[in-house]
C-alpha cells in the first residue's frame, strides 16, 4: 500500500507542476506538412488498426500539446520506432506544432480492436480503466488520463475511443522496457502489475469507448 500511496502522489505532483500552455501553430500550414503522415495515420487522421498485425494510432481530436511532446520524443530520440522517426525528423519545430495543430483540430474517429470481444472480458477492462485492482496496486487508468479517460494535457493522452492495438502494443512496450518517456515512469509502474488477460481486456474496453 506504500508504494501504491508513492505512485498517487507522484501522479498529484506531475499534475501539479507540469505547465499548461497553449500549443502556437497553424492549422493550415499543419495540413500541408501532415502529407507526410497519411501513409499511415490516414487523411483524417484516423490511423488504422490490423488484428493481429501492427496499428497505427488515431491522432484525430488528440490534444495539441500531446501530439507536440510525442513528435518532439520521437525527433530527439527520447521514445522509438523505425518507422516514425524518420518522418519525425523531415519537419522543423514550426512543422511540428503546426502538424499537431491541425490534427487536434480534426474531428475524432471510432476506434477499432473491439469488435468481437467477448462481454466478460470488457467488463474486465472497465474495472480495470475505472476502479483499478488496488490487491494487484493497478491504478485506474482515470486517475492520470482524466474522467472518461478523455485526456488530461500534454501528459496524459485521451486514450478513450484510441485503437485497441495501439493501447495493447504501448502498454507491452512500458511492460518490456521499450518505452520510458512517462512522467515519473508511472505508466512502467503499473504495466509491469498486468498480465496478458488484463491488458487485452483494457485495451478492447477503452477502445470501445467514444472519444471526445
Amino acid at each position: 500500500m506504500k508504494k501504491i500511496k508513492q505512485l498517487l502522489w507522484a501522479a498529484g505532483l506531475v499534475s501539479l507542476t507540469l505547465p499548461v500552455w497553449a500549443l502556437e501553430g497553424d492549422a493550415q500550414r499543419g495540413q500541408a506538412a501532415a502529407a507526410v503522415c497519411m501513409a499511415c495515420h490516414q487523411a483524417d487522421g484516423s490511423g488504422l488498426n490490423i488484428p493481429g498485425g501492427e496499428s497505427w494510432p488515431r491522432l484525430a481530436g488528440m490534444n495539441a500539446e500531446h501530439l507536440y511532446k510525442q513528435l518532439l520524443d520521437f525527433q530527439q530520440g527520447r521514445r522509438t520506432n523505425a518507422t516514425m522517426a524518420p518522418f519525425a525528423q523531415m519537419l522543423n519545430d514550426q512543422q511540428l506544432r503546426d502538424v499537431s495543430v491541425y490534427y487536434s483540430q480534426l474531428p475524432a474517429t471510432p476506434a477499432s480492436g473491439y469488435q468481437g470481444v467477448d462481454a466478460e472480458l470488457l467488463a474486465h477492462g472497465e474495472r480495470l480503466a475505472t476502479r483499478g485492482d488496488w490487491d494487484r496496486y493497478i491504478v485506474p487508468c482515470a486517475s492520470c488520463h482524466g474522467p472518461d479517460n478523455q485526456g488530461a494535457g500534454a501528459h496524459f493522452p485521451g486514450i478513450a475511443g484510441q485503437h485497441a492495438g495501439y493501447i495493447e502494443r504501448q502498454l507491452r512496450d512500458w511492460q518490456q522496457g521499450q518505452r520510458d518517456n512517462d512522467p515519473q515512469h508511472l505508466m512502467l509502474a503499473i504495466a509491469e502489475r498486468m498480465d496478458d488477460r488484463d491488458i487485452r481486456a483494457v485495451s478492447a474496453w477503452l477502445a470501445s469507448q467514444p472519444a471526445q
